[in-house]
């Protein structure tokens, strides 16, 4: 790799705005950069061009920059590769963690971030080639005992000591020999109570160094001899079990194995990590069920009549068919009656549906999307309820608007959100207004959502998108609606922005990009 000032930088991201905002900022410092505007053209590059980073989005069509991150670490596991996500795609970072994936950076990217990102991926690989440098040179220059070895090691302090992840080397008895301050500090145990003290295998928690073992003898993952991100346990020094991440490779001279390296990854964190994203997922499904039981109130309302409907129809029939054989009136109003009480268990059955839809957790699934069949559906839904309110809805809905590609249920539960705030910001009533429309020039179409309620406070109003901030008393709500409109309006790549006065009601303005894949 390169000195830090004049690194090969391959950016990877479908947005040309991100792609040129990064470019300047890394160009700036001496970079010189080449971009992709997708993952098979990016992996292309890679392999033409050779770069010492590669950035990539993980959100793209085509080939995304998960599957670019897999190809890349299949055909060169040392490449360096950052990865960018939204904040609410922190399980597709925890996963490119686990693919070896050098550093994430949350979107928007800032300079800073984006400069220490690059330079702590520069260091990784550094220390990385020079352990596998060293590794070589002991295949090729190996001492004759285990003592040599370990001096030999010594001469390389501070390459080992720097590294980030633990070091282990053991002779060919196991018997450890390389024990560093990253190891030291994962495990709990001094060098001196391992070096020439304890073998390897005392390391791992019963029954995991037998399948260390076979997965290094197997070649499976990395090849005759060596090991690659195999999942393990290893036991602290207060019996603590903790979960790791191993590579390693056999040390051979002439055709005999002399020892081994292994490099080791504290996974703690990284599940840690995994165990807030999972977290986060119950909490906004939380968010989803609070939207629905306050549908679902208002929908038992609205079901009701028609079925009422429906009973006295029924009734009535019932008695006239007690009269006798029907007449050719009486069938002529049958046939009015069961018409009538078709239509009206139709609209039952479409609330339902619509109501089951809502709730069901489901993954993002893109495919095209009316704005206007969006709202007209969210209208439907939350109809009863803002009638019960004494809320009048207007709409002015361009017509013929162009498809977004988006998933319809999550757009959905993104309305409704809104529209439950509205309700919340009208206790006596009001008026909810909904419009859609065309931005050719930016290629996005645009919907607002407006109320004439109590307005949100100029001091409140850069919070109302963070997770769990609410103005609502205890018991109202726990502050995940409007966090989790964004999440969603992010995951589609568009924009949601609000403006309000205190008394003058609140505007929320959502942006989505046409034809986004």
């Amino acid at each position: 790799m390169n000195n830090q000032k004049g690194l090969k930088i391959l950016l990877i991201d479908d947005d040309p705005g991100i792609l040129r905002v990064m470019t300047i900022a890394l160009e700036d410092e001496g970079h010189r950069v080449i971009c992709a505007n997708d993952g098979k053209i990016g992996l292309e590059l890679c392999l033409g061009e050779s770069p010492d980073i590669v950035i990539t989005d993980i959100r793209m069509p085509g080939m995304d920059g998960m599957e670019v991150l897999k190809k890349i670490k299949e055909m060169e596991p040392d490449r360096e590769v950052i990865v960018a996500t939204a904040a609410t795609d922190m399980n597709y970072a925890v996963e490119a963690l686990r693919l070896d994936a050098s550093d994430f950076m949350i979107k928007p990217i800032g300079e800073q971030a984006l400069s220490i990102a690059v330079k702590r991926a520069q260091e990784r690989f550094a220390t990385r080639k020079g352990l596998r440098d060293y590794t070589a040179l002991i295949e090729e220059r190996w001492m004759e005992t285990s003592e040599e070895l370990a001096r030999t090691f010594q001469t390389q302090k501070l390459l080992i000591e720097s590294s980030i992840d633990g070091i282990i080397a053991g002779d060919k008895t196991g018997r450890i020999v390389i024990f560093n301050k990253s190891m030291e500090k994962m495990l709990g145990y001094s060098r001196k109570e391992m070096i020439g003290e304890k073998k390897i295998d005392r390391l791992f928690c019963p029954g995991e160094a037998e399948k260390f073992r076979s997965a290094l003898a197997s070649g499976n993952l990395g090849g005759k001899g060596r090991l690659f991100l195999h999942e393990s346990w290893l036991e602290g020094s207060d019996g603590s079990r903790i979960p790791v991440q191993l590579s390693a490779a056999e040390m051979v001279h002439e055709e005999e194995r002399v020892g081994v390296v292994c490099f080791v990854r504290d996974e703690r964190e990284i599940r840690k990590l995994t165990q807030e994203v999972a977290d986060q997922a119950r909490m906004l499904h939380q968010d989803k069920m609070i939207s629905l039981g306050k549908l679902a109130a208002s929908v038992v309302h609205e079901i009701n009549n028609p079925l009422a409907g429906i009973l006295n129809y029924a009734r009535l029939m019932s008695k006239i068919l007690s009269r006798g054989a029907l007449s050719a009136d009486s069938a002529e109003k049958f046939g009015g009656y069961l018409a009538l009480m078709q239509s009206e268990l139709e609209r039952c059955a479409k609330i339902v549906s619509n109501l089951l839809a809502f709730s069901r957790k489901s993954k993002l699934e893109f495919g095209p999307v009316d704005c206007n069949e969006l709202l007209r559906n969210c209208i439907n839904l939350s109809g009863h309820k803002l009638v019960l309110q004494n809320i009048r809805v207007e709409t002015h809905l361009a017509p013929g608007l162009p498809m977004i590609q988006g998933d319809f249920s999550q757009l959905q539960q993104c309305i409704i959100n809104l529209i439950f705030n509205a309700v919340d910001a009208m206790p006596e009533g009001g008026s909810l207004f909904f419009t859609t429309s065309l931005e050719a020039a930016k290629n996005l179409i645009r919907i607002t959502v407006k109320d004439s309620g109590c307005g949100i406070s100029r001091y409140d109003l850069p919070y109302i998108f963070d997770p769990f901030f609410t103005t609502k008393t205890a018991g109202k709500g726990v502050g995940l609606g409007l966090s989790t409109s964004f999440g969603i309006i992010d995951r589609h790549k568009g924009a949601i922005h609000a403006k309000s006065d205190p008394g003058q009601g609140a505007e929320f303005v959502i942006e989505l990009p046409v034809n986004h894949p």
